[in-house]
């Protein structure tokens, strides 16, 4: 057996929190108890301003904050972890309220209760994909499954809506993108 190596320094993992390069945040109940620096930049906030706070305040709408609430507690409790693309929405600064696409990676710490405490990261995706078109909350969430492969009859199963109404939704988002079929689309908004 190999002794291990006493003269590697010992890590902050403190520090290395504050200073990852994604923002990240714990949770209970879906409240914020810790972040670090770097979600506060990417959501125009202070620490101060966002731990205590329910994650509802980074949504674009109190009810797209509920859906997908609803939509990843059962993922989380089967697999442990839970990531999407979504959208989200700026908290303060000089662009409050502006939307952008995020990336939101996410752990249970205990998959029997998926939202009793929680780790998650989220990457700004901005730069990479705009959000263009006014969406309603329902389209943005259509798009984000669309551009995770999913076809009509998934995204109605996922968001427990009829097929129909998730086609009507893509027909919407593909005059907005003035797209002429779904890969166009799905294109179109990876685009942004």
């Amino acid at each position: 057996m190999t002794n291990p190596d006493t003269s590697a320094p010992d890590i902050d993992y403190r520090l290395a929190f504050d200073l990852a390069p994604l923002g990240m945040a714990l949770s209970r109940q879906r409240v914020m108890v810790d972040c670090n620096q770097a979600l506060c930049d990417m959501f125009g906030a202070t620490r101060e301003q966002l731990l205590g706070q329910s994650f509802q305040m980074l949504y674009p709408s109190a009810a797209e904050y509920e859906r997908t609430g609803a939509r990843i507690a059962p993922i989380l409790g089967r697999n442990g972890t839970y990531a999407d693309d979504r959208v989200m929405k700026r908290v303060d600064g000089r662009f409050k309220g502006e939307t952008f696409w995020c990336h939101v990676t996410g752990r249970a710490l205990q998959r029997a209760e998926p939202h009793e405490a929680g780790i998650w990261s989220f990457e700004d995706l901005s730069s990479r994909r705009a959000v263009r078109a006014e969406l309603t909350p329902r389209e943005r969430e259509v798009a984000a499954l669309l551009m995770d492969g999913l076809t009509s009859k998934e995204i109605g199963k996922a968001l427990a809506i009829s097929h129909r109404t998730v086609e009507i939704h893509r027909a919407r988002l593909m005059r907005k993108y003035q797209a002429h079929s779904t890969p166009d689309l799905v294109h179109r908004l990876l685009a942004g």
